[in-house]
């Protein structure tokens, strides 16, 4: 039960709940809370259920989710004895109920998604079979019923499409890019056109273009048919080579090929391959490395020389230990040496020999395409006579081949039988391996004159390369020192010519750079100096022509010229400055010499407006009392009749 707790709760906090929820705020949920969280899930099967159930009757509520159940095949835990109890805990939100439902539901959402996408057009109507006595009725169901299958071999169809593999985005990515290589071939003959059209005789140059081209598919045609006879000869050969041989044989060669085609890709391949490596990356790093010098080289002939002084004296060491044992480990391992070379020899003469009778194969299917070609024999119809003759050698050479093939296997029975009796004769006479033995005994000793033949082949091989390799070099080095020796000189005094002109050049470009740097400064101070003294001289030419304007107005004879000289609109402005502040400080001298009487003014209206309250209240207070007598109002006076 906490498992499933767990994963409702952990599900509930996924996409696209975001419930944000625990086991304990989960377990402590209202019966509400539940059935709206419920609910939500159900609405994520089905949009048309996201509706907020306090809106809803319970009986609704319960009777909707339950035929949603029922139409998602849902099985309650008691099955369809506790129908009732399901239902009622359905309705009150019952934990035992709802809890299960909604493991169910979150374990299953994509298919109940197309489940409930499904039921909705295949759900079939329930309609009366008297109203089915109808003819349009009946013509409309089965119109209804056909459209059903139609959508059901649709669906089919769209998920076969979807389990496919294909994309549809992927296919108008498709679309696009062939739209536009056809619009680029289009342009493209289109431009081809026009440069042709500018060609004489184009036509005549077409034409002959397309007979080219026809007479080439032919030829294509012709080798295909070719190429199509001598594999159906190839498969009727295997056939036929196939049913003579024992499935004995075939299973040991095929065991055969096996083994040596795994030797190959375990064993000799990988070693070849890192070996490759290796060489790839000395090659880099001495490709990385600069040109090395005479001293260089010497050094590192230095270098080689200590090691081989250091391996020699280790040899030495353990030659004058004289270790029994290793002598003994030395021995086995010289013999497994020998023999992984014998090995790695004759896979390298087997895979020669397999490269030979491949090309062998080829040469002979060319020249039996040659011979049994058609327009080979109409166009060398005067070499009758050779080809017959070679025919002829071809299937002799075939024969041959097979019945040496046939001897070939009887003689591996009649060893492998040998074999046997020898080892039974041995078991009889109480030697059981001495053969074996003594064939170890002669392998080591063959192997050992071998190894020995291998190293010094190996050792005289490397010593020729390395000559070889390094003849044309020093050649080559010699060139170079000599070419060097004389060029040396030389460069000597360029180079020193060169460093006494570049530390000339750099004084005199430091000191032009710092003259500039100078002249710059001052050129910057000046121009901010000029353009400052150009604002001042502007301000004082519009102020001085203000001033030569201001006096024309103040010697001028006509009286409306001269009011509007600045002078007379300060002076005028002044005056009524003056005038207004005369008039300000006379409020002033009022206002201080009427502050107490308008104080006692406005504490007086403050104290009547007070009693006038004090009376409205009063005059309140005695219309909600209920009265005891009247008044009677005369002129001047008022009487309170009881």
């Amino acid at each position: 039960m906490s498992e499933q707790l767990k994963f409702i709760v952990d599900q509930l906090n996924r996409e696209p709940f975001k419930k944000n929820l625990n086991l304990i705020t989960f377990d402590s949920l209202e019966t509400m809370q539940l059935l709206q969280t419920l609910n939500d899930v159900l609405a994520e099967i089905d949009p048309k259920q996201a509706i907020d159930i306090r809106e809803e009757m319970p009986e609704q509520t319960a009777k909707r989710m339950f035929t949603l159940l029922g139409m998602l095949k849902y099985k309650p835990p008691g099955g369809m004895s506790e129908v009732s109890s399901f239902r009622q805990g359905l309705v009150t939100g019952s934990k035992p109920v709802v809890h299960p439902i909604l493991h169910w539901l979150l374990q299953r959402i994509p298919e109940l998604k197309k489940r409930s996408y499904l039921a909705r057009f295949l759900v079939k109507l329930e309609i009366p079979a008297e109203f089915l006595q109808d003819d349009i009725i009946a013509e409309t169901y089965h119109q209804y019923e056909e459209l059903v299958e139609g959508f059901k071999n649709i669906h089919k169809e769209c998920e076969q499409l979807k389990s496919s593999g294909f994309s549809t985005a992927e296919i108008r990515r498709d679309i696009v890019a062939m739209e536009e290589e056809k619009d680029q071939l289009i342009k493209r003959v289109e431009r081809l056109k026009k440069r042709v059209e500018a060609v004489s005789n184009h036509q005549r140059m077409l034409e002959l273009a397309r007979q080219l081209r026809k007479q080439e598919q032919k030829n294509q045609l012709f080798q295909a048919e070719q190429r199509l006879q001598r594999c159906q000869i190839q498969l009727k050969d295997l056939q036929q080579a196939g049913a003579d041989e024992k499935p004995e044989s075939l299973m040991k060669r095929l065991e055969e090929d096996i083994k040596f085609n795994s030797y190959m890709v375990s064993a000799k391949l990988p070693r070849e391959l890192e070996s490759m490596r290796k060489v790839v990356q000395y090659l880099q790093k001495v490709a990385s490395e600069p040109a090395l010098g005479q001293t260089e080289l010497r050094e590192l002939e230095d270098k080689i020389r200590e090691t081989n002084t250091e391996i020699n004296q280790l040899i030495e060491k353990r030659m004058m230990r004289n270790d029994p044992m290793d002598d003994k480990l030395s021995l086995f391992r010289q013999q497994a040496a020998i023999i992984v070379h014998k090995k790695e020899a004759k896979v390298e003469e087997l895979q020669e020999a397999r490269e030979e009778l491949a090309a062998v194969e080829r040469e002979l299917n060319m020249k039996t395409e040659l011979i049994r070609g058609d327009e080979v024999l109409k166009t060398h119809s005067h070499y009758p006579q050779h080809i017959e003759t070679q025919l002829q050698e071809i299937a002799e050479l075939k024969v041959e081949y097979g019945v040496l093939q046939r001897t070939e296997e009887i003689l591996r029975e009649r060893h492998t039988a040998g074999q046997q009796q020898l080892q039974s004769l041995e078991a009889q006479r109480g030697i059981s391996g001495y053969s074996d033995t003594q064939e170890e005994l002669e392998r080591v000793i063959i192997c050992h004159e071998d190894l020995c033949l291998f190293q010094v082949k190996k050792l005289n091989s490397v010593i020729a390369q390395k000559k070889s390799a390094l003849s044309p070099l020093i050649k080559d080095l010699r060139a170079l020192r000599q070419e060097h020796a004389e060029l040396a000189p030389e460069y000597e005094q360029k180079k020193t010519q060169y460093d006494t002109c570049a530390v000339g050049l750099e004084s005199n470009r430091s000191k032009l750079e710092q003259e500039v740097r100078v002249l710059r400064e001052e050129m910057a101070q000046e121009e901010s100096r000029y353009h400052h003294i150009n604002c001042m001289r502007e301000i004082i030419e519009s102020q001085m022509q203000r001033a030569a304007d201001q006096s024309k107005i103040n010697q001028s004879m006509d009286l409306q010229v001269r009011r509007t000289a600045l002078r007379e609109k300060y002076i005028a402005n002044t005056a009524e400055q003056e005038s207004l502040g005369k008039v300000l400080r006379q409020q002033v001298k009022q206002v201080r010499e009427n502050q107490e009487p308008s104080m006692r003014q406005m504490k007086m209206w403050k104290d009547l407006e007070t009693l006038l309250e004090c009376k409205k209240q009063c005059y309140l207070k005695a219309q909600s009392q209920a009265p005891i007598g009247h008044v009677i109002q005369y002129v001047g006076k008022d009487m309170l009749v009881l």
